[in-house]
């Protein structure tokens, strides 16, 4: 192990795959905090230049891509209610309020440390038990994902600080939106209303766009006219550091949520979205006083984004050693090792030790790189509170429209999120949270293609989702969450008569 860990120092700090990662990290980062680009579309355009590469910097570049968008979402998801990559729309529920009351500098800060700390777990894990976490993998069949991605969706539905039901209702329009499109077994058009468009699904980035972007902007459009500013706190330059105790605070919310995230990034098609959101739910489950949740609580922040980190990192386990992408990003992954003659699997680790740990140490160094670039300038991003109403709203549309067509250069996009947009305010008035609405459509067709293939393979029984036991475990949960919110909404009325 400790001649490992030193062939991957040597790697890592060679002068060549250090500009690699610093280049990689960079980009990422600045792409991160643009709204609507994401990490998919960078490595995409990146790719074709790694051929001529070497193998290993090449994968330290569209690694640093990678984890530097998702350390750079968090900027506009804090300071503009505007998340940058779907894993960060958990993180405006409480970072955005935070920045409102003159408190985003802080916020910031905890969200990059945590990201950092989320990376170091995330890097042990991937060091010491890679191949144990890999096989672990195998555990989970159709049905165990079916029943473990709907635990989450109804732990999102706790995301709301109102009635549970509208958690409930958030979700059940999401898995509405998802199943928009083609779909993939019969080849019929499901929802689409006879609008082409439509065929391929509503854009994810339009919905998460619109939803959080769009609807802040309409709920403070009657103040574009007027000089007044995203907070009226005075900004100082202390408000950068955290309040007196808020890292001693964070810290457990931090460790819960980068092994969370470690669990979720090794199992495909999961990752830290899905991490992310568990995390805040289990947060706002554990906390003292959960009524601080989504008013500005820092835990709110931390685990979410300790959860990502970790998950973006241990997604590149089942890449590397089963040579499974879990998503889009790792299938890229997966195709510029094959395109340097490197076969991902088992024996890539005593095949191309190089490679591995050299990789796993520049996760390392990458983001100290990111932690060095990015705290600088959290004074200056703080200051885009202190910018008018009337300024700062007009330049979020446009660099929203600008996003949102640039993914697909689609001009139907930009009109799907200004409808999103509309909607997402009427449900902002009614109270239902859009947090919960994205996770499920992110996951509805994952959930709803696992349950066909479990019921495929057990010939239409549906038993086979408690007779096996992590599946059994999870409906188990389910049923509990389900007679807990039962009970809140019964006694809720009763509580009241009896006042």
């Amino acid at each position: 192990m400790i001649d490992n860990l030193l062939l991957g120092i040597a790697t890592a700090f060679s002068w060549h795959n250090l500009l690699y990662a610093l280049f990689g990290v960079f980009v990422g980062n600045v792409i991160g905090v643009l709204p609507g680009i994401g990490a998919l579309a960078a490595i995409s355009m990146l790719l074709p230049i790694t051929y001529g590469m070497d193998p290993t910097g090449a994968v330290m570049m569209l690694a640093g891509i990678y984890y530097g968008t998702s350390f750079g979402g968090a900027t506009t998801a804090i300071l503009l209610n505007l998340p940058g990559t779907v894993s960060h729309a958990v993180v405006c529920v409480d970072g955005n309020p935070m920045a409102k009351q003159g408190r985003g500098g802080s916020a910031l800060f905890m969200a990059m440390f945590a990201s950092f700390l989320g990376v170091v777990v995330g890097i042990v894990l991937m060091m010491l038990l890679s191949p144990a976490l890999a096989e672990a993998a195998f555990l989970f069949g159709p049905a165990e994902y079916f029943s473990l991605m709907l635990l989450g969706l109804f732990a999102a539905s706790t995301l709301t600080s109102g009635a549970p039901l509208k958690g409930i209702a958030a979700v059940l329009i999401g898995l509405i939106f998802g199943v928009v499109g083609t779909d993939v077994n019969s080849g019929v058009a499901r929802y689409a209303f006879g609008i082409p468009e439509l065929q391929d699904g509503v854009s994810l980035i339009a919905l998460a766009m619109g939803l959080f972007g769009i609807a802040d902007v309409l709920m403070y459009a009657g103040h574009l006219g007027e000089g007044t500013f995203i907070t009226n706190k005075k900004i100082k330059g202390g408000s950068v550091r955290p309040a007196k105790g808020e890292i001693r605070q964070s810290m457990p919310a931090i460790g819960r949520g980068a092994l969370a995230g470690s669990f979720f990034g090794i199992l495909p098609g999961t990752g830290g979205t899905l991490a992310a959101f568990l995390s805040y739910a289990l947060e706002k489950k554990v906390a003292k006083q959960p009524e601080r949740f989504g008013k500005g609580a820092i835990e709110g922040v931390a685990g979410p984004e300790a959860a990502n980190s970790a998950g973006a990192i241990t997604a590149f386990i089942p890449t590397l050693t089963l040579g499974i992408p879990g998503d889009a990003i790792m299938a890229l992954m997966l195709g510029a090792l094959m395109i340097h003659n490197i076969q991902p699997g088992p024996q890539l680790i005593s095949e191309h030790p190089d490679l591995f740990w050299g990789l796993l140490v520049s996760f390392g160094v990458g983001n100290l790189m990111l932690m060095i670039l990015n705290i600088p300038l959290i004074g200056m991003w703080v200051k885009l509170l202190s910018v008018p109403y009337r300024f700062i709203y007009p330049t979020v549309l446009f660099l929203i429209c600008i996003g949102v067509y640039s993914a697909n250069n689609n001009l139907f996009d930009v009109w799907v999120v200004l409808g999103v947009g509309i909607l997402g305010y009427a449900f902002s008035r009614l109270g239902v949270p859009p947090a919960p609405l994205l996770l499920a459509f992110v996951l509805g067709p994952l959930v709803e293609e696992n349950f066909r293939r479990a019921l495929l393979l057990s010939r239409g029984d549906m038993v086979v989702f408690v007779t096996r036991p992590i599946s059994a475990a999870c409906v188990a949960v389910i049923v509990l969450m389900l007679g807990w919110v039962m009970y809140k909404t019964i006694r809720r009325p009763m509580a009241l008569q009896n006042a």
